[in-house]
């Protein structure tokens, strides 16, 4: 009899298109005409100033070009905004870090299905299903860590709800998704450590997955690898192209694995703690990551000894530094952590009296439905505590 398990059902979705490589940016304009659109909205992060030269190169390519700028993570009045500025435009093109993107996302989709943000957004909205295809969008990231570009939703704030939640359809997959590793040059330190332990975690957490697949599986492994052995060094020496190779496709790689088989207790939390403390999504990942694995760890052992994703654990260990053991994956994460001198979640606001609520709001998370197992409060609690 063969120990052999059967394969999952699934499927795996994707941008229609993928560019990947150094100086690739040179080819945005004819991406753009290429999708047959003569005018654009180009969403940006705070400053327009390292754009400048795109805008010209697509205005150079004879379209009417139009600018929004998002400033910090987006919120649903900002997608509103956004809206706004978008109308008569005949693609989008996010040129930025993940909130830029996942606001062109949510601007495009929006641009084509009638209504506010709110009647769309999952768990705090009325989740309504979008019917009609997005304006394309050509995703341009410029930081290494969201996956944004490759992913089938957008996260938005809610203020008046004190959460983060998201707007989620296969017609928010960008028409393009164009990765240049050139323009992770010259990002500052912080910003490299959290959207790079970001990208890990989105590598690590499907392929614990309850939903991980065969896909996803070898493209997570090959994120968690180039992870591995190119995190500290873009940290500490941010010069080396290889290193911005390696993040930028393991980010990339991140996207494909959330976008198929979900994510986990990490990004449960990052929702929550996100719009209760407005702290930034990456970080928060940081902070959570050794304390999850840990947690899931004992839990899978106590409650579901023969559950795959415990060798899994082990063979991570094997993946970040070269020993299949799953304590060996917790001690790996939590040396990069205190090495990158990662801030724990009490920088961000976070108080013991808060933990209760954000455990509540955490398990109604879409991203929880994916842990390997179903953690209890008290877990929950504690994975809080070892990240404060």
């Amino acid at each position: 009899m063969s120990n052999v398990e059967p394969l999952p059902s699934f499927e795996f979705a994707c941008a229609a298109r993928v560019v990947f490589g150094a100086g690739s940016l040179a080819r945005l304009p004819s991406l753009v005409t290429g999708l047959g659109a003569s005018s654009v909205l180009v969403v940006t992060g705070r400053s327009t100033a390292r754009a400048e030269p795109s805008l010209a190169a697509l205005r150079s390519a004879g379209l009417a070009v139009d600018t929004f700028s998002v400033r910090g993570e987006p919120t649903v009045e900002t997608v509103r905004a956004g809206v706004l500025a978008g109308q008569g435009c005949s693609a989008v093109v996010a040129l930025g870090g993940g909130s830029a993107i996942d606001a062109a996302k949510a601007i495009a989709i929006l641009l084509t299905n009638r209504g506010d943000p709110l009647d769309y957004i999952e768990v705090v909205g009325r989740g309504l299903p979008l019917t009609q295809p997005s304006v394309p969008v050509v995703a341009v990231p410029t930081t290494a860590g969201t996956g944004s570009e490759v992913t089938r939703n957008a996260v938005l704030g809610v203020p008046e709800a004190k959460v983060k939640a998201s707007i989620r359809s296969p017609f928010m997959l960008p028409a393009v998704a164009l990765v240049d590793p050139d323009l992770l040059e010259g990002v500052p330190p912080q910003v490299v450590r959290a959207s790079g332990l970001d990208a890990l975690a989105q590598n690590i957490e499907p392929f614990l997955s309850a939903a991980a697949n065969p896909l996803t599986d070898a493209l997570a492994r090959e994120g968690i690898r180039r992870s591995a052995r190119s995190l500290r060094r873009a940290y500490f020496s941010q010069g080396e192209a290889s290193t911005r190779d390696d993040l930028a496709l393991a980010s990339l790689l991140g996207g494909l694995c959330l976008a198929n088989s979900g994510l986990g207790v990490v990004h449960g939390f990052a929702a929550p703690l996100g719009g209760m403390f407005d702290a930034p999504h990456g970080a928060v990942c940081a902070a959570l990551l050794a304390a999850s694995l840990e947690v899931n760890h004992r839990a899978l052992q106590q409650r579901a000894p023969e559950h795959p994703s415990l060798s899994r654990l082990a063979e991570l260990g094997a993946l970040l530094g070269g020993k299949p053991d799953a304590q060996a994956a917790v001690a790996w994460v939590k040396a990069l952590c205190t090495e990158l001198d990662v801030p724990g979640l009490g920088a961000y606001g976070l108080r013991p009296d808060d933990l209760s609520a954000v455990v509540e709001k955490g398990r109604n998370a879409s991203s929880m439905k994916k842990n390997p197992i179903v953690l209890t409060d008290a877990e929950l609690t504690e994975i809080l505590e070892r990240s404060l």
